[in-house]
């Protein structure tokens, strides 16, 4: 089984972490220029670590002419599959945006260039959707880029525009999906085509039930996918195959 998306440099010990619950593959988010090197390095001491190299909505005050170039050469190493995450954030009171949206705006061009997938964050505060009607008017100038809208909220005008894009769309989720109040996520997860839908952790945050309240751990992916499979009436078996050869397709790993 393959985690689309975990912080693996944050855990007190990413080797434990590794193959664990029969996982195969990890993908190592790179949301800043440190947590980049971070997750190079992990790849190139492990198998079964991949990559992404980035610069996240709410690190966007570290955006600067240095960090472009570091994270662009760090996009040739060939264990890197994915540029971000990147995106919007409105759910602090700081919010940067116009920081933002040039480092969101640098990171579609980035990933259209090189030809990788860009993985998106979308978060707002409860009640609002700012953020995620900005992820929309963004991506409406960029139709040819892969994206992967990383712990996908349930967000129905969003998943809607999603699949009507002209590049893949991919929506990725989390561990708060099994969360009980999450009625958004579950029909999302429930409803989206099942060539569109990824799982990941998130980790360390985000676990899942029934490890809500402990550090995530990417061998928790698995509770998400017998979750969703119980949502759909799916054999997990079935449903970790397709998931799978999603994050194989979308992220170009070996054996598609």
């Amino acid at each position: 089984m393959i985690d689309t998306h975990c912080h693996l440099d944050y855990l007190d010990d990413p080797a434990s972490a590794r193959g664990e619950l029969g996982l195969t593959a990890m993908i190592c988010i790179g949301a800043s220029p440190e947590h980049a090197r971070n997750a190079v390095a992990l790849a190139e001491q492990y198998p079964d670590v991949y990559a992404t190299v980035g610069l996240h909505p709410t690190d966007a005050a570290q955006d600067s002419p240095a960090a472009r170039a570091e994270l662009e050469a760090l996009l040739h190493h060939p264990r890197v599959v994915g540029v971000g995450e990147s995106g919007l954030d409105d759910y602090w009171d700081d919010t940067q945006r116009p920081a933002q949206l040039a480092a969101f705006e640098w990171q579609l061009d980035l990933a259209q260039r090189h030809g990788h997938p860009l993985v998106i964050h979308t978060r707002d505060k409860a009640g609002q959707d700012s953020a995620h009607r900005g992820v929309m008017d963004v991506l409406r100038a960029w139709p040819d880029v892969a994206v992967i809208l990383h712990c996908f909220s349930g967000h129905p005008a969003l998943l809607r525009f999603a699949l009507d894009r002209a590049a893949p769309a991919f929506l990725g989720f989390a561990g708060n999906t099994t969360y009980k109040n999450a009625p958004d996520i579950h029909t999302a997860a429930r409803t989206v085509p099942l060539d569109r839908l990824l799982l990941e952790t998130d980790a360390p945050f985000l676990a899942p039930v029934p490890k809500r309240g402990k550090p995530n751990r990417p061998g928790y992916v698995r509770h998400t996918l017998e979750f969703i499979a119980n949502l759909r009436g799916l054999d997990p078996a079935e449903l970790e195959r397709m998931t799978d050869a999603n994050a194989r397709r979308v992220y170009r790993l070996p054996g598609h």
